[in-house]
């Protein structure tokens, strides 16, 4: 995990080990698992994809934390920006110098809750990583003492309420290398299960 010296702290992901293989035997333009054209094929096929485009809704999530357990949300990255390092210096964040130049990535994405107990939406976006075009994979900046700020992409009410049918659209900053382009918008399922993914065009 990389190290900040002063405000912020971003998670790196490359000790759960992520990996961006798909399962099964898939159809690499859309992500979809082939199926014998019955209905329960056809269910599994559908639990088996892992590939979306951006603006296409996950498949419905269980929450894992304490306080909204069993309730269950969609993720939709909706649009993928790549700020300026120019963004970065004004931002208030202050960066170790041996990470190198870095640059935000602005990710758009909307939370819905889909059933259960009303849940905050900090606990919808801890799973959300950026891959980059290194295979570097990093989790939002987290803001430890103050509050950064970034053009066009305002700090979300984490702790805001989602009740069932309610969705929220939100902008979260990740912070990677200068020399490298977000490939992927990622979100993890645990160890024993490939992540989510939803490729961004460059």
């Amino acid at each position: 995990m990389r190290t900040w010296t002063t405000r912020a702290v971003p998670a790196a992901v490359g000790a759960l080990a992520l990996t961006a293989a798909l399962t099964g035997c898939n159809d690499s333009a859309t992500g979809k698992a082939k199926s014998n054209g019955t209905p329960e094929a056809d269910g599994k096929a559908a639990d088996a994809r892992t590939v979306f485009r951006l603006g296409e809704a996950s498949p419905p999530q269980e929450s894992g934390m304490t306080r909204s357990k069993d309730s269950t949300f969609t993720v939709t990255p909706v649009k993928v920006e790549t700020g300026t390092k120019a963004d970065v210096e004004k931002s208030g964040v202050r960066l170790d110098k041996s990470d190198g130049p870095q640059v935000p990535v602005y990710v758009t994405v909307r939370y819905a809750h889909e059933s259960g107990k009303a849940m905050p939406l900090g606990d919808m976006d801890d799973d959300l990583v950026v891959r980059t075009s290194a295979n570097q994979r990093t989790k939002a900046l987290l803001v430890i003492l103050g509050q950064a700020t970034w053009p066009n992409c305002p700090a979300p009410d984490t702790e805001k309420q989602l009740g069932a049918g309610q969705s929220e659209t939100v902008c979260t900053a990740f912070l990677i290398p200068a020399s490298q382009t977000p490939a992927a918008v990622e979100l993890a399922q645990g160890y024993y299960k490939p992540p989510l993914e939803w490729p961004v065009k460059n």
